[in-house]
C-alpha cells in the first residue's frame, strides 16, 4: 500500500516565518487580537456599568439609598461630570 502522506513536504514553523508574505500576516494577526481584545474590554466595561445603574436604582427604589445619593454615586469617578 502507499503512503502518499509521506512524500509530501508539509511547510514548518521556521519556514513560515522565513516567506516573504509572513511579516505582513503577524502584523494583520496582532492587529486583529488587539482590536478584539478592545472590543470585549468595552463590552464588558459596558456592561459592569449598566449594572451598577440597575442596582442602584434599585437601592434608591427600596428606600435604602436617596436619589441624592444614588446620583453622586454614579456621578463619581466620571471626568468633567461628563
Amino acid at each position: 500500500m502507499l503512503h502518499l502522506a509521506q512524500n509530501v513536504a508539509t511547510p514548518t514553523l521556521v519556514e513560515f516565518l522565513r516567506s516573504p508574505g509572513a511579516g505582513w500576516m503577524m502584523v494583520l494577526v496582532m492587529i486583529v487580537a488587539v482590536v478584539l481584545i478592545r472590543s470585549l474590554a468595552e463590552v464588558i466595561k459596558s456592561v459592569s456599568r449598566e449594572r451598577t445603574r440597575r442596582e442602584i436604582a434599585a437601592y434608591i427604589a427600596e428606600g435604602t439609598m436617596t436619589p441624592e445619593q444614588g446620583e453622586r454615586i454614579l456621578s463619581a469617578g466620571r471626568k468633567n461630570g461628563n
